[in-house]
């Protein structure tokens, strides 16, 4: 069964074509301002923009593939994953979405989209009706994702709709590549569907990024603000275990009981691979779900405790002039 929640999750800019400037002008007014658009009217323009957008996405995913080499080789993915975070504010721009419009002077949007065969993100195609058959046989071949009639009733709220369902699928070669830092059983344990609809429910509300680990195992998120949060797993089956870690890690025979009973978990590998200072410290700890095989608790990271992150807000700042390229 394959793992339904993304392993790594992050906001990306959302391209428009479209040769009609008014209806992208009106996109440009009616998107929230929670997500990332650029609007173009003509190929041209578009095609500039993506020129090296596939260049872009296989650096970034070499930068990934190489933190999960050096952490088999025993550096701690934690402290990695921050670094990488604060290090590359660029990521945000990476364009995760295009949506364009069949009918175009000149060309249309198929021929646009089969310039993009080496780009990963998803591909929406705007039809009229006398374009569906045509979208409906390039969505069965897979050369597009979604498409979405013009003439739907409410047409931008489905579209958002769209957009939001392919934003949070799974990105088939990255959640390949971050599969493979987590054991058997806890790919199992994320499968259980109570742990996925939790965990999709809390990352959802907190979180615009998240990274899921296995050493120590649990989500990484940071949300609109750039303010990070460590949310730890725990098999039930291993409380014992971590019951002994933390009494030897000098917490107190109370806390220690605690955590043997499910009350409360220990962030001791947080606290170790951050070099925390202070005692390592404590959360509620509450079910994921039905059967009690899995517990959560949650661990925010102070000011300081992480290398310094630029707050996607600011990224939404820098793009709120939503202007129609028409070069």
């Amino acid at each position: 069964m394959s793992l339904t929640i993304p392993l790594i999750h992050r906001p990306g800019s959302i391209l428009f074509l479209d040769d009609d400037t008014d209806y992208l002008e009106m996109l440009g007014m009616v998107i929230p301002a929670h997500i990332q658009v650029e609007l173009f009217s003509r190929p041209a323009g578009f095609g500039r923009r993506m020129a090296q957008e596939p260049e872009r996405w296989e650096a970034d995913a070499l930068q990934q593939l190489q933190m999960i080499d050096r952490w088999r080789n025993g550096l701690p993915l934690l402290p990695q994953v921050l670094r990488y975070w604060s290090g590359q504010p660029e990521r945000y721009r990476l364009v995760q979405s295009c949506v364009v419009d069949y009918a175009m002077p000149g060309t249309d949007g198929l021929a646009v989209l089969n310039t993009l065969l080496d780009w990963p993100g998803s591909r929406v195609l705007l039809t009229g009706q006398a374009d569906e058959q045509i979208a409906v046989k390039a969505f069965n071949s897979g050369l597009i994702d979604q498409f979405v009639p013009k003439q739907t009733h409410d047409i931008t709220r489905h579209l958002l709709s769209v957009l939001r369902k392919l934003a949070l699928t799974p990105h088939v070669r990255l959640n390949t590549l971050w599969r493979s830092v987590l054991t058997p059983e806890q790919q199992s344990l994320l499968q259980i569907p109570s742990v996925v609809q939790n965990l999709q429910r809390y990352s959802q509300a907190r979180w615009i990024e998240h990274v899921v680990l296995g050493e120590p195992f649990g989500l990484l998120g940071v949300d609109i603000e750039g303010r990070c949060e460590w949310l730890q797993l725990e098999p039930v089956a291993g409380l014992p275990a971590l019951a002994e870690v933390a009494g030897s890690a000098g917490l107190d025979f109370e806390t220690v009981r605690s955590i043997r009973a499910g009350e409360v978990l220990a962030a001791v590998e947080l606290h170790q691979q951050l070099g925390l200072p202070g005692p390592v410290r404590v959360a509620r700890a509450e079910p994921l779900d039905e059967d009690g095989l899995l517990t959560s608790a949650v661990f925010p990271l102070r000011e300081g405790e992480h290398p310094p992150l630029r707050p996607y807000r600011a990224v939404l700042r820098a793009a709120e002039h939503r202007s129609v390229d028409d070069t």
